[in-house]
């Protein structure tokens, strides 16, 4: 895990300014100044076990504090994961072009450098934050607490979040979401799931993208279903392509489902392929 090497170690910064340390999970956000971070490298198997252990459980406060300020304000949030390339800023550039304002929207976006996907998500209309995490390799709680705050969400609106691209360290880390999806492109293979099967374990939903190459490439979508469910019998799943528009009807079906948008499907469906 991340705690092994290090990452990030007090170089993520928010809306271009350095993250802030919290003085509890449990109390409102408000930020002290930086403290250094808790990611640290440590050569002995049983003190690298502890700093996991407390790395997580300081993560999941922040995320029960993050999980309560979105309930209390109706906010459906996604955490969105997958390795880098797969479409994930193409995916929400179209579903924010599909729902055309029907639905409050944010964005927050996860990378090491550079805030090009987060230009991307405000070119398509919607508000957007971006976190560097520097030589971090994922996204945690207490960044996103702080993103959320800097964002002013709408009461009952949807959050976004694209995480760093990486199918490994952000399977474990809970930001307050209310389901992970996975997005995996037919580019990569269908064995992913079974390298990585902590990250198909973690999510509810794989979204298959690209399948537009399909008939261009020599991938098995009945097998990768199978490797998937394999390590995560109850996870959903909807193939699609973000460039054409195949399948949207069904991803943003399955959003107005999980996030109870009554209207969603009705306003956005017009122009959809």
């Amino acid at each position: 895990m991340c705690v092994t090497c290090g990452c990030g170690t007090g170089s993520t910064l928010i809306g271009g300014q350095a993250l802030k340390r919290r003085h509890k999970p449990g109390e409102p956000m408000r930020y002290r100044a930086h403290d250094a971070d808790t990611h640290v490298a440590e050569p002995a198997a049983s003190r690298i076990i502890k700093l996991e252990q407390d790395l997580l459980a300081k993560n999941d406060g922040f995320a029960a504090a993050n999980r309560r300020y979105l309930s209390a304000h109706g906010i459906f949030a996604l955490n969105l994961l997958s390795s880098p390339g797969s479409g994930k800023t193409t995916l929400l550039v179209k579903t924010i072009e599909a729902l055309n304002g029907a639905q409050p929207l944010a964005v927050i976006e996860g990378d090491q450098q550079t805030d090009h996907d987060a230009a991307r998500i405000r070119a398509a209309g919607a508000p957007a934050i971006q976190i560097n995490t520097g030589k971090g390799c994922h996204l945690d709680a207490q960044m996103v607490g702080q993103a959320m705050q800097q964002l002013e969400l709408q009461d009952d609106s949807l959050l976004l979040i694209e995480n760093v691209g990486n199918l490994v360290c952000p399977a474990s880390f809970d930001l307050g979401e209310a389901h992970k999806v996975v997005i995996l492109s037919v580019t990569e293979g269908e064995d992913k799931p079974l390298k990585y099967p902590d990250m198909f374990r973690a999510a509810d939903l794989m979204l298959l993208n690209k399948c537009d190459l399909l008939p261009h490439l020599s991938f098995d979508v009945a097998q990768v279903v199978a490797n998937a469910r394999r390590v995560n019998p109850d996870i959903e799943i909807i193939k699609l392509s973000a460039t054409t528009g195949e399948g949207m009807a069904e991803w943003l079906g399955w959003l107005e489902r999980q996030a109870g948008l009554n209207a969603l499907l009705p306003q956005a469906g017009e122009g959809r392929g």
